[in-house]
């Protein structure tokens, strides 16, 4: 290099680009909370193994676990997502070329006419001026005070933090898909329980009459058995309602019309068996394990790295433009050894008058760091506070549930004794009745008890975050 001002005006921002730092705080993660136990949780219960990452399939349900996958495919909660993935990693990759100088090519033809004013004594032809030009330019922002960097770090936060959003979405999705198939399963359970019980009421109807015919009877017992065969029908088309409206959130789910799963889910099917004891690893793996925690201390961290970018703006920004061309007044010249054209410059731009402005977009800048760290340490209380929940209604239901078994076990034999006793003469039907209410009630509340078990333990693995880990995104 000839130019001895040229190679100083060029040595000077390498110079500068050694020794530069980045202004702003270094961002530096938070420490969590190490829980030494959940408070809820009743020894033999659970277990600090690690937690179970496909826990829908410890229910041993094909079905369950084939919707699982379709919605994985194919919701569209989780498709919004990703594409919002992808589109911070496309802004990832954008930011992270403004570190290097960007490049553009050029080229121009034209023709010029000046008046017979500015050139009196010319011909028309003399008058007439061409000019073409072809070049390649270069612009480079020389990051001295790490302006670009920390943009470049507030987008590699932001995409971290739309990957453990994608996960946080799988985690919604699955817990939503596997507590409406067990509340589904659940509800055909009660729904057979109300037709067995009509069932049983139409034969106790049925005798009624018969002695009624045969002047054993009374006119009032055949009136109140078929109020109560009446009441329990009553119950059917509720149930069947609200069967139909999961069935149709569970197609929804796996990305389907509503009523493309009617045929897959009409044949009833058991409850999904309860565990004996629930895998929920150690309490300090929890809180690392949340993708929602995970975002937020992301969103901490691109907040953070945003206060440098505010600031750096109080500092001076260089830029080197370099541009290498031809320029000719033909096309035959165009690219002929006198039509070169190269030019170097260094511009510095500096907002120092304006700072008013730039302290107010840092101060802004603060206080989302700020709302950040709050809405972070926000996250991880809720966490917290989801899991002990969520432990705390699993341990009841089950309790629950024993009750409530022996309770149903209870009102069978007593209305088997009392269909006895009517028959032989010793009780009037009206005992029938209430046996056979009591045992419609025991055995509904027993079924909505298993489902409230089984609801808690999904809600429970969904505070866990148990479905996710094997799903990460790209």
């Amino acid at each position: 290099m000839h130019n001895p001002t040229l190679r100083n005006l060029l040595l000077l921002p390498l110079t500068l680009v050694l020794a530069a730092c980045a202004v702003g705080p270094d961002y530096r993660t938070p420490e969590l909370p190490e829980p030494q136990a959940l408070s809820r949780a009743e020894p033999g219960l659970v277990t600090t193994e690690a937690v179970e990452r496909e826990f829908w399939r410890s229910f041993d349900d094909a079905l369950l676990s084939e919707l699982v996958e379709e919605a994985f495919d194919a919701n569209h909660d989780l498709r919004i997502a990703l594409a919002r993935h992808d589109r911070s990693l496309a802004l990832l990759r954008q930011s992270r070329r403004d570190l290097a100088p960007s490049v553009t090519a050029q080229a121009g033809a034209g023709h010029q006419r000046a008046s017979a004013d500015q050139m009196p004594q010319a011909t028309r032809s003399q008058r007439d001026f061409e000019s073409y030009d072809a070049g390649v330019a270069a612009l480079w922002e020389l990051d001295f005070f790490g302006r670009v960097r920390r943009a470049v770090e507030t987008q590699q936060a932001e995409a971290e933090a739309s990957a453990a959003d994608v996960r946080a979405m799988q985690v919604v999705v699955v817990g939503e898909l596997v507590d409406q198939y067990v509340r589904l399963r659940g509800l055909q359970e009660q729904l057979r329980v109300a037709q067995a019980n009509a069932e049983n009421q139409r034969e106790s109807l049925a005798l009624v009459d018969a002695r009624l015919e045969a002047g054993r009877g009374t006119e009032f017992d055949s009136v109140r058995a078929r109020a109560q065969l009446e009441s329990t029908l009553s119950r059917i088309p509720a149930l069947e309602g609200e069967i139909a409206a999961i069935t149709h959130r569970l197609a929804v789910l796996t990305g389907r019309e509503p009523g493309a799963l009617v045929a897959r889910l009409e044949a009833p099917a058991p409850l999904p068996a309860l565990h004996e004891r629930v895998a929920v690893g150690l309490p300090g793996e929890l809180l690392r394990r949340r993708p929602d925690i995970a975002a937020a201390e992301r969103r901490l961290h691109a907040a953070t790295a945003s206060i440098g970018v505010a600031t750096a703006d109080l500092y001076p920004r260089f830029t080197l433009n370099g541009l290498l061309g031809t320029q000719a007044a033909s096309t035959g010249d165009l690219f002929g050894r006198d039509s070169e054209t190269r030019l170097v410059a260094l511009g510095v731009d500096w907002s120092f008058l304006d700072s008013g402005r730039v302290r107010a977009r840092m101060a802004a800048a603060d206080a989302d760091a700020e709302a950040n760290l709050a809405r972070y340490e926000q996250t991880v209380l809720q966490a917290l506070e989801e899991t002990e929940t969520a432990l705390a209604r699993y341990t009841q239901s089950l309790r629950e549930r024993e009750h409530l078994e022996a309770a149903a076990e209870a009102s069978a034999e007593a209305a088997r004794q009392a269909r006895v006793r009517f028959e032989v003469g010793v009780i009037d039907f009206l005992e029938v009745i209430d046996a056979e209410r009591s045992l419609l009630e025991a055995e509904d509340s027993l079924a909505r008890s298993h489902t409230r078990s089984a609801t808690a333990l999904v809600g429970l693995y969904r505070a866990l975050a148990g479905g996710w880990s094997l799903r990460e995104s790209a």
